[in-house]
């Protein structure tokens, strides 16, 4: 029996939810990045996404990543609207192909949830992971 190897490189799955969200016209006001700028105190509309782990399955051929959205807004309730708009956004990608890139199933693992946030003591922030299923060939 052979022993599925894990491809040389993984789709840039950040980058690749960064360029999904950014198209959503819910979120065309808010910042869309992997990284804030320098000048970001976690005061104004911004969705940050982060990989925060996952598993590459190899018999599937799939990536699995765990995907971190940070939601910030000017204020609680700001907040709240615009994770949800990611959040729906993100779901939505599920059955879907971008570019070379099928994303196959979204799964939430933890919902949007207030979090504060004690790099940017004035923020709002609320927090949601998800499981995002990622064909890779």
């Amino acid at each position: 029996m052979t022993t599925p190897t894990p491809p040389s490189t993984f789709p840039d799955v950040e980058a690749l939810v960064v360029d999904i969200l950014k198209q959503d016209p819910a979120l065309a006001t808010a910042l869309v990045a992997v990284q804030p700028p320098s000048t970001f105190d976690g005061t104004t509309a911004a969705v940050l996404v982060n990989r925060r782990g996952g598993a590459w399955v190899g018999e599937l051929h799939v990536d699995q990543p765990l995907i971190e959205l940070e939601v910030y807004g000017p204020t609680k309730q700001a907040a709240h609207v615009l994770a949800n708009e990611a959040r729906r956004a993100l779901l939505a990608t599920a059955g879907n192909r971008y570019g070379t890139n099928l994303v196959t199933d979204v799964e939430e693992q933890d919902g949007p949830r207030w979090l504060p946030d004690y790099l940017y003591r004035a923020a709002n922030r609320y927090v949601s992971v998800h499981k995002v299923y990622l064909d890779v060939y």
